[in-house]
């Protein structure tokens, strides 16, 4: 694979994955715009999530039974036209409908992450993972920051029409570019919806994967939800751009991941996903004292996101590696079951997390991102040390 077209693909993950993530910015500007109510912010991101965690189950199995190319401009086509929709909704439920749309339709970054992995030597895999996962970090920093921004100047509903715009000219874009490839299975979709539960039962390492990026993106996801309920709030008083600057603290995780994939290639990603779980316990506490306000409290949240964010990030990096290890004929499949699962404990977590924040503050957010690491570390160890002692008998 060509420097050029992995740019191409980490782009087009980079405009996939964004979509996801720019409502968070504006949640409060759209309840506020279509005169909902507060807590129907979290509904806006929810809504989008649920339809990604549909389409990933859904869909990204085609990836192992369709030609890529005509596969993603489809994708992206759709994508387009729910994005439309959703920036023309006159209310807030059919609003929720076309962000379930767009969610269903924008995975061309799961499709892609194994089309790319069946192209690249085993050990260039990590890296090629890293570089991808790179730019959808890329694409959820810039997809905050853009939409909080534009949201601020022309309203809530400019960030979903730009956004519909780009991602059509993508869709022009890879139908050029994009090579020929020849799908690995001939399966009916009804097996293929079937297979990636059975491998879920098949294979012990996919399944501590799944539970390993549940909880940790369940985690980021009530943080990140939560974040800008709390920076519009009497706390800080600021705009919705604040939560997109918010983000651009997170760039770094851009040059951490490929980092992370060559580890991975040297060290295996069990390693990886330990120092990542610690990362992600830790930043916990260090996002808590964001609940003070001022300068002080900015401070603890850059720090904090900017830690749970690379460690969320990194770990994922080494959970493809090894998901991707298990089946090379299987990719798309186990691909999905894992990315069911990760976006199953987002979806959890950006409800919940809205919830806990009503309830406890943000101190009640960071404890819940406490347990869910707690959990994952726990796992690990087991694994780690469970599976060690077992071999010593």
């Amino acid at each position: 694979m060509s420097r050029r077209m992995l740019l191409v693909l980490a782009l087009t993950g980079a405009v996939g994955v964004g979509n996801i993530y720019f409502p968070q910015a504006i949640s409060p500007l759209v309840v506020a715009g279509l005169g909902a109510s507060p807590d129907s912010a979290g509904l806006v991101v929810t809504a989008i999530q649920v339809g990604y965690t549909a389409g990933i189950f859904l869909l990204v199995p085609l990836g192992d039974r369709l030609p890529y190319r005509p596969f993603l401009v489809t994708l992206l086509a759709l994508t387009g036209a729910g994005l439309l929709a959703a920036g023309c909704a006159p209310a807030l439920p059919p609003l929720l409908a076309a962000g379930a749309v767009v969610g269903v339709t924008t995975v061309a970054a799961q499709v892609i992450g194994p089309m790319a992995a069946g192209l690249v030597a085993p050990e260039r895999r990590g890296e090629v993972v890293g570089t991808l996962l790179s730019g959808s970090i890329g694409g959820m920093l810039l997809a905050r920051t853009f939409s909080g921004t534009l949201g601020e100047w022309l309203g809530w509903r400019a960030p979903y029409l730009v956004a519909a715009l780009v991602v059509l000219f993508l869709a022009t874009v890879l139908a050029r570019v994009l090579p020929v490839t020849t799908p690995p299975s001939r399966q009916a979709y009804p097996s293929l919806l079937a297979e990636p539960l059975r491998l879920f039962r098949a294979e012990p390492d996919l399944r501590r994967s799944c539970f390993y990026q549940a909880t940790v993106f369940g985690g980021f996801s009530a943080v990140w939800t939560c974040l800008a309920l709390l920076l519009t709030g009497p706390a800080y008083g600021l705009g919705a751009h604040a939560v997109g600057m918010l983000a651009l603290v997170g760039a770094a995780t851009m040059v951490c991941t490929p980092f992370a994939g060559r580890l991975v290639d040297r060290r295996g990603p069990d390693q990886v996903n330990l120092v990542c779980i610690l990362g992600v316990l830790l930043s916990a506490a260090v996002l808590a004292p964001g609940a003070w306000g001022g300068a002080p409290g900015l401070a603890a949240l850059v720090v904090g996101t900017l830690l749970l964010d690379v460690a969320m990030q990194s770990g994922m990096v080494a959970n493809h590696a090894r998901v991707y290890a298990l089946r090379p004929d299987a990719r798309s499949r186990l691909n999905t079951a894992y990315m069911t699962c990760a976006y199953l404990g987002g979806s959890a977590g950006s409800w919940g997390g809205v919830r806990v924040y009503g309830r406890a503050g943000w101190h009640g957010v960071c404890a819940l991102v406490a347990v869910l690491a707690a959990l994952a570390l726990v796992r690990h160890l087991v694994a780690l040390y469970g599976g060690r002692n077992a071999s010593r008998r």
